[in-house]
């Protein structure tokens, strides 16, 4: 039996918009907005649909939509500003929930994006090193540095090599 495009593209829905929606909230942190990303996804993915030549290669190209998507939130807001306001009174309001997550998400996101984005397109997305790579428009050796200086970082960052090098003595 034949596959329609409808069918096609209603079984690629089915298949990946959990772990786009996982990856879409850990990119902005807000549930609402997770859903609207999704949904701007799969309707560029539509509007797109014939620009895919490779069925297998769906996966990578619907992460690269939802990335750009979500970098287009960005590109015509602007910081409301006060003028008002002295500098020394502004507070950041979201520093203090730091405190309150876990030591991983602290550090995960301590890490320079550069590190951070592969790392997580990796173990969540479980992507390969090629994939990663060209999804961000760098090579697959790149990715494979930006991994293991993540993995490093992380390391340090719970104090594992601390411990690792006092137990060596």
């Amino acid at each position: 039996m034949f596959e329609t495009k409808t069918s096609k593209f209603e079984s690629l829905v089915r298949a990946y918009s959990t772990e786009l929606y996982r990856y879409a909230h850990w990119l902005c942190r807000d549930r609402f907005v997770a859903e609207d990303l999704i949904q701007e996804t799969f309707a560029r993915a539509w509007q797109g649909w014939e620009s895919l030549r490779d069925d297998r290669a769906a996966r990578g190209w619907l992460y690269t939509i939802l990335r750009n998507e979500h970098a287009r939130l960005f590109e015509k807001k602007r910081p409301e500003i006060d003028d008002a306001q002295e500098l020394d009174d502004v507070v950041d309001a979201g520093s203090g929930a730091v405190f309150d997550q876990f030591e991983m998400r602290e550090a995960l996101e301590a890490l320079p994006r550069t590190y951070r984005e592969p790392l997580l397109l990796q173990v969540l997305g479980g992507f390969s090193c090629a994939e990663i790579g060209n999804m961000l428009g760098t090579s697959e050796g790149a990715v494979m540095t930006r991994l293991t200086r993540a993995r490093l970082a992380l390391r340090k960052a719970s104090g594992v090599e601390a411990r690792r090098k006092a137990g060596q003595r």
